[in-house]
């Protein structure tokens, strides 16, 4: 979608402007629809308000002293037929006191007559910019709800449909038998039973990581983390199911530390889901190959794998939430929440993750996060500078 040009935002947005002075109301309509705004005039405040009620303009421009009922009046009258409207007051008796109370009335701004003409399309402008991050604002929180909801659906439907495998397993095997058939039966079926509860409970924990991150309490406190450390214990807890698939396990990783700033749990997450998946997704007798360099600023991390690769037209969802490749040739267990928490992580901390691949030749994986530096003091500074 195109994004509008200003003067094609201005077109669509009503203005009203409520002041029992002709001269006045007839100036306003002449500078704002030479802008591109659409104008309404109204002599008093009763007028006005039946007009908004009918136009649902974005803003409305009241005179604050006018006979019969006062701008004070007309302002809060104009949020109860719709919060939104952008109220800016103009007077000819401006005061701080009456400033004030037409700012407490609800008023967005305040404009003394007599005023210049760029000095109301500067406010009047202000105010419809204020209005639309407003209502974008909005929109954007009502998506995000709407997201919440499905995904909430979702996770629900692929925790039903094992668990329904799980009990229909569990009803049939109470009604075996004890021959040798029944218990060969019995043995494959609850094998079965425990991988459903496998997978749930992998379901179970990704969704949890990932509403902890939403909350953002796994970075309440970030300490100075060595990158060697995470990496290398974590590939150590891979060796049985890297050994079990043939998969060869190997680290290129400097001497030095290599410190970033942040949680420890979380780069245990991150590295355990990257690790994981390359692994998972390899060939018989292939390898895994995590490495790390300085870029400076940056500490850049590759998880690389010699495994059966992602088609090019999945890379740009990789990342999204529950999006799994379905015909891929191994057919591998798994939440497709994996990447989008190493993601989240990996934003979280000021970084970002990048990913080549091709088909039938492998995977990398590429994490690069901001590298932690000791703050010198000036003396140092000026020692280093000689």
């Amino acid at each position: 979608m195109n994004e509008l040009s200003e003067q094609e935002k201005y077109e669509q947005e009503r203005i009203v402007v409520i002041d029992d002075e002709y001269p006045m109301r007839l100036s306003c309509r002449q500078i704002l629809s030479k802008s591109g705004f659409e104008v309404e005039t109204f002599e008093d405040g009763a007028k006005g308000l039946e007009g908004v009620a009918k136009l649902r303009p974005s803003l409305a421009i009241v005179d604050l002293k006018m006979p019969g009922m006062s701008g004070l009046e007309v302002i809060p009258r104009i949020h109860d037929i719709d919060p939104e409207i952008i109220i800016v007051v103009i007077t000819g008796y401006a005061t701080i006191s009456t400033a004030v109370d037409a700012m407490k009335a609800g008023a967005y701004d305040f404009l003394p007559k007599p005023f210049r003409p760029d000095e109301l399309r500067i406010i009047v402008n202000r105010g419809l910019e204020r209005r639309r991050l407003k209502l974008e604002s909005r929109r954007y929180e009502m998506e995000r709800e709407l997201l919440k909801r499905r995904f909430v659906s979702f996770v629900s439907h692929e925790l039903k449909r094992p668990l329904a495998a799980v009990h229909q397993y569990l009803d049939v095997l109470r009604q075996l038998g004890d021959t040798e058939e029944a218990r060969a039966k019995r043995r494959d079926w609850l094998d079965r039973c425990l991988q459903r509860t496998e997978d749930m409970k992998s379901l179970i924990d990704d969704w949890l990581t990932l509403a902890v991150l939403e909350s953002g309490s796994l970075f309440r406190e970030r300490v100075n983390v060595d990158l060697k450390d995470i990496i290398l214990h974590t590939l150590e807890t891979y060796e049985t199911l890297a050994a079990e698939t043939g998969v060869t396990l190997r680290a290129e990783l400097p001497e030095d530390a290599y410190l970033v700033r942040g949680d420890t749990n979380c780069l245990g997450v991150l590295f355990d889901n990257l690790i994981a998946n390359a692994i998972k997704y390899n060939r018989p007798k292939g390898r895994v190959t995590v490495s790390a360099t300085l870029e400076d600023p940056e500490i850049v991390v590759s998880v690389q794998d010699t495994g059966v690769g992602i088609p090019e037209n999945y890379h740009e969802f990789l990342f999204d939430e529950f999006f799994r490749i379905k015909d891929r040739e191994k057919k591998v267990s798994g939440t497709g929440l994996g990447l989008p928490i190493c993601k989240r992580i990996v934003s979280e901390m000021g970084g970002r993750i990048e990913v080549e691949s091709e088909v039938d030749v492998g995977s990398t994986f590429r994490v690069r996060l901001p590298a932690f530096r000791e703050e010198r003091t000036a003396e140092e500074e000026t020692k280093s500078s000689e």
